[in-house]
């Protein structure tokens, strides 16, 4: 069986002493969870170790994967440089995962390398495997050494996620290693008012769905969550905990929420994984496909519900994408206030609940509000400098908002502003802007708003000319 034991932890530097001076004491039951955890791991001397870490690499559609033939790391940003860990990496296994990614045309590889020395994401969890380690050599037994795999987590939606799972799993067979998943990943951020985040309602609903599914063994429930709550949530370890379940892929197994605790406004989740049965024995735990008939029905349900706004931007940017000419002959069922009105407007391209473009106008600059839809929905897929142009494959993948905006108005300062009903323009000299639109998922209070929209427009709050308007919206979804 080539990957005998998962475990999803989280990475709180504090919960190292050596950081934490004690603090640790406040989350024992994730201690007691974590050495729990590194013992069973170190008990079947694994030959590799993978670990998935949301503080390694990441890139919007590229999921790296450590080069190299090791590193090492300290706490030393967190106040601790004698506490570490030196790791040797499993080059071939790292050779065969990509190979396997290239075959299967998954975006991944070595490429990109940012940092070589071990993040946190990964110190965290060695500091415990290594503890367990030692134990076992104080018993007087020497367990075998055992080589790393570090990779991190990308933009990429919840099925490459998947798939990079499923490769760990079929190059751990390929080479007949015994190997240990560890799924790195703090859960919501935002779980108190008092804690670093704030607070968010969805923050424990999330957590709630995390520690349901990872001590049931429902992975499917971690690849269907809602991108807008996950969002919301600010969690962290979602990605990492996805490619965990594909290298279980359609294996039985048993589940174990250890333990789970959010003292400091952050959620932590330990969980054991173990394998029950043979790898690819349980045709009922595919779950990459079923995944993909929840989300083709999710997405066409969409479709079915979107109203005249939203159907006009998409075929003005599948038109464009498919044919490179501008959409001329309207759809029969756009409203006639669409052809009489003009307005600004903002169309937003969402991909795997990640943005995939936005653009729009605070005035109006078209004859009418259907070409501003149609000119903005353009330019958002396929002129936002952020992004590179929408390819016709991903369109069926696209979601789509519009907002209409209402006339703008001065306000005198931060207390007339609510990110929730009101969206703002910060305004400087030499016509500087800088506009966010209102109720985005992760913006809830008005510094958030402030603070994004001023760097929008390359502006210091500060600035004596700074001026504040706000705008109500008309979303259309």
């Amino acid at each position: 069986m080539p990957v005998v034991i998962a475990v999803a932890v989280p990475h709180p530097p504090l919960i190292v002493p050596g950081v934490g001076h004690g603090r640790e004491r406040e989350i024992q039951a994730t201690v007691d969870a974590y050495r729990e955890a590194a013992r069973r791991i170190a008990e079947l001397e694994p030959q590799t170790i993978v670990v998935s870490s949301p503080h390694t690499a990441m890139y919007l559609d590229y999921l790296h994967i450590a080069p190299g033939h090791g590193a090492s790391g300290t706490f030393a940003q967190f106040g601790d440089a004698a506490d570490g860990s030196s790791v040797t990496y499993d080059e071939e296994l790292v050779a065969e995962l990509c190979r396997l990614a290239r075959e299967s045309d998954l975006s991944a590889g070595t490429a990109g390398e940012r940092e070589h020395s071990l993040d946190w994401g990964v110190l965290v969890p060695l500091h415990f495997i290594q503890a367990a380690y030692d134990e076992l050599r104080a018993s007087g037994r020497e367990p075998a050494p055992y080589r790393v795999v570090r990779m991190g987590i990308s933009g990429l939606g919840p099925l490459e996620h998947y798939r990079m799972g499923q490769l760990v799993q079929r190059a751990a067979a390929s080479l007949v290693r015994c190997v240990a998943y560890v799924a790195s990943g703090d859960l919501s951020h935002k779980l108190a008012t008092d804690g670093p985040y704030g607070y968010s309602p969805d923050g424990p609903v999330f957590d709630e769905l995390a520690c349901r599914a990872l001590g049931t063994g429902a992975f499917l429930d971690l690849l269907t969550a809602d991108p807008g709550l996950c969002e919301r949530a600010a969690e962290c370890g979602l990605r990492s905990f996805q490619i965990m379940a594909g290298a279980l892929d359609r294996t039985p197994v048993t589940s174990e929420l250890l333990s789970y605790e959010g003292p400091f406004g952050v959620g932590y989740g330990v969980a054991v994984i173990a394998p029950a049965g043979p790898e690819g024995s349980d045709a009922g735990r595919d779950f990459a496909a079923a995944y993909e008939a929840c989300h083709t029905r999710d997405m066409s349900r969409r479709r079915a519900e979107e109203d005249p706004y939203v159907r006009l931007a998409r075929a003005s940017l599948e038109h464009r994408v498919l044919t490179g000419e501008r959409l001329r002959d309207l759809p029969g069922d756009v409203p006639p206030e669409l052809l009489s009105r003009r307005a600004g407007a903002f169309v937003s391209i969402k991909k795997n609940g990640q943005l995939r473009g936005c653009i729009g106008t605070i005035e109006p600059a078209r004859a009418s509000l259907a070409e501003e839809i149609v000119s903005n929905a353009v330019s958002a897929g396929c002129h936002d400098p952020r992004f590179s142009p929408v390819r016709p494959d991903e369109l069926p993948e696209l979601v789509y908002d519009v907002d209409v905006l209402g006339e703008p108005e001065p306000v005198s300062g931060p207390e007339q502003l609510d990110p929730h009903r009101f969206g703002v323009i910060v305004s400087a000299s030499r016509g500087r802007r800088g506009l966010l639109l209102p109720d985005l998922d992760g913006v809830d209070t008005v510094d958030e708003q402030l603070r994004i929209a001023a760097r929008k427009g390359g502006i210091s709050l500060e600035e004596p000319s700074v001026r504040l308007e706000r705008f109500v919206v008309e979303r259309h979804e």
